[in-house]
């Protein structure tokens, strides 16, 4: 019973860390603003305190809040904006990604594979998780699947590869919830195929086996856009 109460609160503090981070990306809070008191986070999340400090806790780490003693939290100077991206337009846009993500993430499931310690491990179980109970309810969460990706990234022990993944979230939320409305639509065989993609990268990562994770992560993600696109890619030659 405690191991069920324990992951149910980090599954909790995951939803609450996730919800906190899009509005601080969004810029829904901006920098250097006071975020509101725990209190009316709580209310407002529907979830205890010490199930919002933990989710505090973990945007602290990563550079994303601060605190003041006494005066709450507030939001540090967000570091995304300088890498460029411009907006996801069209679905030449969702295409280019998919192109980018396809050798930036492939790189980073077989360095993770390599480098990845129990900590990292973990924090992608835990989105595996919340992916899986998505998947029991007929649902997918764009902000689990997210989460998976970028853990794998920081488990890769290199900054540029979670700085890049991290700078490109807003862009990958599109294609993802596009991606979404599909599986749903395809009903639970849809849903079970892409559960069983991301166990599989997971797997190949936990067992140390690099190779293994590239092919996985590539096979992933050509699935993903082959299952956006329909088979038909855009023609993205200048003309």
């Amino acid at each position: 019973m405690k191991a069920t109460s324990t992951k149910k609160r980090t599954t909790l503090a995951d939803r609450v860390y996730h919800l906190l981070y899009s509005r601080i990306i969004n810029g829904d809070y901006v920098s250097n603003e006071k975020l509101p008191p725990e209190a009316v986070l709580s209310q407002e999340f529907d979830v205890s305190r010490p199930v919002l400090r933990t989710a505090l806790e973990r945007l602290r780490g990563e550079g994303m809040i601060y605190s003041r003693q006494g005066a709450g939290s507030y939001v540090r100077v967000t570091r995304t904006t300088p890498v460029g991206y411009g907006r996801v337009e069209t679905l030449a846009d969702i295409q280019r990604c998919y192109e980018f993500r396809l050798n930036l993430e492939t790189e980073a499931a077989a360095l993770a594979a390599e480098r990845r310690n129990a900590e990292a491990l973990e924090r992608i179980e835990e989105a595996l998780e919340l992916l899986r109970a998505a998947t029991d309810s007929m649902q997918h969460r764009e902000d689990a699947d997210f989460s998976f990706h970028h853990g794998i990234a920081r488990a890769s022990n290199n900054q540029y590869f979670e700085t890049s993944l991290r700078a490109l979230r807003e862009h990958i939320n599109v294609g993802m919830t596009l991606h979404g409305t599909a599986l749903i639509s395809g009903g639970h065989a849809f849903l079970n195929a892409v559960l069983d993609e991301h166990r599989a990268i997971f797997d190949a990562i936990a067992g140390r086996e690099p190779d293994r994770a590239r092919h996985l992560m590539r096979g992933h993600l050509e699935n993903s856009r082959e299952r956006l696109f329909g088979g038909g890619l855009l023609d993205l030659r200048m003309k």
